[in-house]
Formats: structure tokens, C-alpha cells, sequence
């Protein structure tokens, strides 16, 4: 069922979703929030954009061009009707097209890619009780985690950067795959829900052709032992401009 959704912590700023296909997640905030945008960075895009919430974030924190692709038709659509209610066509454009064809006729010319990926591998043993669309987005059907930095690879330009949230689970898949695809691993972050959980989150950032250094951020913990939120996580929901 479609309906209009508030942005977590944004004044004003609205969005489409459609609880058969999927919602937004704390996974793009974070994403959005804190994935690094240098002041030479001029073109960005956003891979497996979904509902467009990961771009719509970014537009407050640049004034950079922004592209999100996305394959489904359906929820290009819904992205870009967000887009448009938010009045943010001068900025942002909303591509439906699989990553991999949009990368192959861009090449070298972006400055930092997005991502929020399908987080599982489809094996054997995979089960898909979900909608098409659920199954897309949540499972590697379209896009798997070595097509990520292939096409990263081929859209950025040297020293141009990738950031993408995942599954701590996956972190030495993708630690690997920056590497195979020269990429320098530059920043980590976990994320947890309290300090004595487990993360299964993490935020990670590399650079094309970059040179070594690897900085592992402080963590970023929504809840206190308490069950109250965390400073840090109240001012990621109260905040309205970044």
C-alpha cells in the first residue's frame, strides 16, 4: 500500500513508500548521515537507490549533482515522485536502469558512489518467501557485492570514493573485494544497538587508487543500557539540516 512517509529527523521533507515492495531503513540514514562528501566532490550517485531517501538526505548536506539508480521500474517510480514532492528536480536525478549498464556509459565521471546493497548471497539452501521486490532488494538476485565495486571502479574517477552500510557479517568479502578492485579501504564504523550487543552493522568507506590508511571510527550506538537513546542517536532523529 503506498503512502507518504516523513524523513526521520528532516522538517518538511516527505517520501513515497509502499509496504509490499519495502521501506527505508536505519541502514540509508546512517548511510546518508555519515558517509564522507569532500568539498571537491561534484558528482555523486547513488546505487540500488530504492525509494531515493539515500539522495534526498545527501541534497541537504551538498549542493553536488545527485543521480540514484535504480533497476525496478516500480520503485524508480516511487522515487521519483518524492523527488518531486520535495522539489528537488534541479537537483537529483532518478535513473531506472540496472547499475551496471548506467556505470559502462559513465565512466569516470563521478566523484563519490552511495550504496545500500542487497545484503544476502542467494545459495542453495536460499528461501524466497517475499514479493519480488522484497527479494531484489534484500537478496543478491541482480547485484552481488562484486558488482558493487566493479561498477564503482568504472564510474569513479581516480581517487574518487565509495560508501556503502552492510552486514558485519560480509566485512571481509568486502574488504577483499576493495582491494581486488584497487580500492583502498579509509574508514569503518559499527554500528550497535547498545554496548552490550553485538554489532551487525557497518558503515565502510574506500578510495580509488588511494593510498594506505585505514582509520576505524568511533562507534555510533543508538540505546543505553537503559533503553533511553543514545545523545548521538537522538541527534540523528532531531536533526534537520547536517
Amino acid at each position: 500500500m503506498e503512502r507518504l512517509d516523513d524523513i526521520l529527523g528532516y522538517e518538511n521533507l516527505k517520501i513515497y513508500q509502499n509496504s509490499d515492495y519495502f521501506s527505508f531503513s536505519l541502514d540509508s540514514i546512517i548511510l546518508a548521515n555519515y558517509a564522507t562528501i569532500r568539498m571537491r566532490d561534484k558528482k555523486i550517485v547513488d546505487f540500488c537507490t530504492g525509494n531515493g531517501v539515500v539522495p534526498i538526505i545527501v541534497s541537504k548536506r551538498t549542493n553536488s549533482d545527485i543521480v540514484g539508480v535504480e533497476i525496478q521500474d516500480n520503485i524508480a517510480a516511487l522515487a521519483q515522485k518524492s523527488i518531486q514532492y520535495n522539489h528537488l528536480e534541479n537537483r537529483i536525478q532518478i535513473v531506472h536502469q540496472d547499475v551496471k549498464k548506467f556505470a559502462m556509459d559513465h565512466l569516470n565521471e563521478f566523484d563519490l558512489v552511495l550504496c545500500n546493497p542487497p545484503y544476502f548471497k542467494v545459495e542453495d539452501n536460499s528461501s524466497f518467501n517475499l514479493s519480488y521486490e522484497k527479494m531484489v532488494a534484500r537478496h543478491e538476485v541482480l547485484f552481488k557485492l562484486e558488482d558493487v565495486f566493479d561498477c564503482a571502479k568504472k564510474i569513479l574517477k581516480d581517487n574518487g570514493n565509495i560508501a556503502l552500510v552492510h552486514r558485519c557479517d560480509r566485512l571481509m568479502d568486502i574488504l577483499s573485494l576493495l582491494r581486488d578492485y584497487h580500492f583502498e579501504p579509509k574508514r569503518i564504523r559499527f554500528l550497535f544497538e547498545n554496548i552490550n550487543k553485538e554489532s551487525t552493522l557497518v558503515l565502510i568507506e574506500g578510495q580509488k587508487c588511494g593510498k594506505p590508511g585505514l582509520i576505524i571510527d568511533k562507534p555510533f550506538i543508538q540505546y543505553n543500557l537503559d533503553g533511553s537513546m543514545t545523545d548521538e542517536y537522538k541527534k540523528l532523529q532531531e536533526e534537520i539540516c547536517l
